[in-house]
């Protein structure tokens, strides 16, 4: 099907059978994934997971000491406890989580071919899937269209949401913008885009923080000093939305978001495997500032190589 995710049933890849959208709820495309998520409706209703007897085994990885088992509505604030998603990690075989694809369509599927998920594994995006590259749509599709993947909003998303940006090619897929949800929590581990303020508590922290959260405080931009570098858990965060020369990967934070739209690479994290893979970007898109590309001591990747088209 044209726009899904390339699974394979372990070492073949195979072209997925096409989702039935009577089916469709949420951001869970099939009654498969829903079967594995607790999180909210567009109606209010809660998913909640019920387990069929069909899902692989239960990973044995246990969260490291230190860490709480899982976040709640309770550790957030009223306003982003409405748009939070809880994932059944053990109903998935492998968790992959993508940085900021930026309207990168082609990298995103060199990036999935190099991954090659299984229909047993999750996909999960960090956010800011539009703009600035050549082809939102496409991404937005390609992700929304997927039986196994799930992306959080990012501050681009917002911005359509909010009318500050106005993209006419995004209307037919502007109901599933909408839908995305601010956080997404999975064991241990926390996605939100931009990260979180080290100063007050989570349940503290509205949408508008953790889609931005840079520096702390925040007005230091890309001056710093970097939230990351001092948060201390408990939950392990990953996150975009700051552009990095190389992937941050730490025991509390893991930075994705490798400036694929700008020419850099883009990058994903094997939660099961604790490895990266990235691949680089066929062109430069968009030009930025070299002070707004973060060099930091990173996770040194060597990019999967991917044909020129």
């Amino acid at each position: 099907m044209p726009g899904a995710l390339p699974f394979r049933p372990r070492r073949h890849l195979v072209p997925p059978a096409a989702p039935d959208a009577t089916t469709f709820d949420y951001v869970c495309h099939a009654t498969d994934i829903r079967n594995r998520l607790t999180g909210w409706a567009p109606d209010g209703r809660m998913v909640t997971p019920t387990r069929t007897g069909t899902e692989p085994e239960p990973s044995r990885a246990s969260a490291p000491t230190g860490r709480r088992p899982g976040l709640s509505d309770e550790d957030l604030a009223p306003e982003v406890a409405a748009r939070h998603l809880r994932v059944d990690v053990d109903a998935w075989e492998g968790i992959y989580v993508v940085g900021d694809v930026h309207g990168c369509r082609r990298e995103l599927e060199a990036l999935l071919s190099a991954l090659a998920p299984a229909e047993e594994d999750l996909v999960l995006f960090v956010g800011d899937l539009i703009r600035k590259g050549p082809d939102s749509p496409g991404v937005v599709e390609l992700v929304r269209d997927a039986p196994n993947a799930l992306s959080i909003r990012g501050n681009n998303e917002e911005k359509l949401l909010q009318g500050r940006v106005d993209l006419p090619a995004l209307d037919p897929v502007a109901d599933y913008v909408e839908s995305l949800p601010v956080v997404i929590s999975f064991g241990d581990a926390v996605l939100v885009h931009g990260g979180v303020d080290t100063r007050m508590p989570l349940s503290d922290q509205g949408i508008e923080r953790l889609l931005n959260t840079r520096s702390i405080p925040p007005e230091n931009g890309y001056d710093g000093p970097f939230w990351f570098d001092e948060y201390e858990g408990p939950e392990r965060v990953f996150f975009g939305h700051t552009v990095l020369d190389a992937p941050v990967v730490t025991d509390h934070a893991v930075g994705l978001d490798t400036g694929c739209v700008y020419g850099g690479a883009l990058t994903a994290y094997d939660y099961r495997a604790d490895e990266v893979v990235s691949v680089p970007a066929y062109e430069t898109y968009k030009s930025r500032p070299d002070r707004k590309v973060l060099d930091l001591p990173g996770v040194q990747v060597r990019p999967t190589r991917i044909g020129a088209e």
